[in-house]
């Protein structure tokens, strides 16, 4: 377990690490920290780290599952957890050891620093955080203890509400044109083009838009969609599908960022760690616990290694680069350091690992891709030189929001009978058949009226549908 300390030792340990972390140009919220034990760490787990939450029984399953967890040795906790606030809020383990603290105290603010400055965070207006997600609980439990709804309408909405609320605008940076931008997008796409040579040409035919087309243009923000043009919904239930929406809005930079922020909060930990006049016995505890946190996993990826290597590779192609590596740099380029905080501030995973995770990165790391073959799975692509690209692009399409099917709204009258009609843009991953016949009834229940999702199964054309008359079908489309 290392040496005992107590707060003081903990205060004094932080006071050194926030010295270099402006030494090293860190830029950071004010930082907070709690100390928890497993029990405060496991609820906080539960609520996505929450110091207060709106109540709902998939948060009472978490903690039990967590909980049966750690208490039968499957799966350990978390050395700390920081939330993306101003001021930062980080909880740190009461059992970790002197070094842990030390070590877990540099990564925090590693974190804090990615939150500050990472393009993806900064729709999330950090420092309304804890404020937005107390007011969300205040008025959930409000709609809960209402004698006129109550807990029996509040939770099946609020289930079908999570289960949609990924189904939003991804990029965040993209602004969404209001409906009069819509509109005369439209108007301008319909309009037909200049032609220098009109007067021997045939005139182009102007066929009218349908500006009574709801919507003007495939919506991807389901849930509010359904708030704006629903309107047999009441206002507590157009509250609730706005509180889930903003709620996942606030998580989506996180699951965006996954492997850079782990990799960053790694890289500066190492290097803070580094820096300091630790004594022996701690120094040793350090080479350890990071080998741990950074040590590659067998058969899936650990975000806080592949992020680290990556990191580490553009210090050292900007500071140290291969003939071949200088020959693709402009002359007046940045210095390594220089460069990882440029790329902190303008990357998300997506793009941090299309520009930055290379061949020879790709062939140092031994990456491969494994697929199912009869009931065994077996390796389909290895990092040569054929197969690096295949790796990369099926590694591409699994991180951040790659993993959730994007769903759009495509019209909300249908046949004219208030059908709403969705489409799946297919990627090559078909859709499950029972999760998206969950999907459709969920839509319904929210809709109020029937819904069609056309996606792709097995190369052809599908639909499902769900009514209350007819439940569900699947069909040809």
């Amino acid at each position: 377990m290392g040496q005992m300390y107590d707060i003081k030792d903990l205060e004094l340990w932080d006071e050194h690490i926030f010295e270099a972390v402006q030494k090293f140009g860190l830029s950071c919220f004010p930082q907070e920290f709690e100390i928890c034990d497993h029990h405060g760490m496991l609820t906080y787990m539960a609520y996505s780290g929450m110091p207060s939450h709106y109540p709902h029984w998939s948060y009472g399953k978490a903690y039990e599952k967590l909980k049966t967890l750690y208490d039968h040795g499957v799966s350990g906790l978390p050395y700390e957890m920081v939330i993306n606030a101003d001021p930062s809020l980080a909880y740190l383990m009461k059992d970790n050891s002197l070094l842990l603290q030390i070590l877990t105290t540099a990564h925090v603010y590693a974190h804090n620093d990615f939150f500050r400055n990472n393009a993806t965070f900064r729709s999330t207006r950090a420092e309304y955080t804890i404020l937005m997600f107390k007011a969300h609980a205040t008025r959930i439990r409000n709609y809960m203890e209402d004698p006129s709804i109550g807990l029996d309408l509040v939770e099946p909405f609020l289930d079908a509400a999570h289960a949609l609320s990924l189904q939003c605008r991804r990029n965040l940076a993209i602004r969404k044109r209001s409906p009069e931008e819509l509109r005369q997008s439209v108007l301008d796409a319909a309009r037909p083009r200049e032609d220098p040579f009109h007067a021997i040409h045939k005139r182009a035919e102007y066929i009218e838009p349908d500006l009574k087309q709801v919507p003007l243009e495939p919506d991807e923000d389901v849930l509010l969609f359904i708030r704006d043009h629903n309107p047999f919904l009441e206002d507590w239930q157009k509250d609730i599908l706005t509180i889930v929406h903003e709620e996942a809005q606030y998580f989506i930079p996180q699951i965006e960022t996954k492997i850079m922020n782990e990799g960053w909060a790694s890289y500066w930990h190492k290097r803070i760690l580094e820096s300091l006049d630790l004594p022996d016995d701690l120094r040793l505890e350090f080479i350890a616990r990071h080998s741990q946190v950074v040590q590659p996993h067998i058969g899936r990826i650990n975000p806080y290694h592949l992020g680290l290597k990556i990191w580490e590779d553009i210090v050292r192609r900007y500071d140290d680069p291969t003939p071949e590596e200088a020959e693709e740099l402009a002359p007046n380029h940045p210095n390594g350091l220089q460069k990882i905080f440029e790329v902190r501030e303008t990357d998300r995973d997506v793009s941090f690992l299309r520009r930055h995770l290379t061949e020879n990165l790709i062939r140092e790391l031994d990456l491969f891709e494994y697929a199912p073959h009869d009931d065994n799975w077996v390796v389909s692509s290895v990092a040569d030189e054929d197969g690096w690209k295949s790796v990369k692009s099926t590694l591409l399409q699994n991180v951040g929001m790659n993993t959730v099917p994007v769903i759009k709204v495509h019209d909300a009258d249908y046949g004219g009978n208030r059908t709403l009609y969705l489409v799946h843009e297919h990627d090559g991953r078909d859709l499950e058949p029972e999760y998206a016949g969950k999907t459709v009834r969920y839509i319904s229940m929210l809709w109020g009226n029937p819904v069609a999702l056309e996606t792709m199964l097995d190369g052809n054309r599908t639909r499902f549908g769900y009514s209350n008359a007819e439940g569900l079908s699947l069909h040809g489309a």
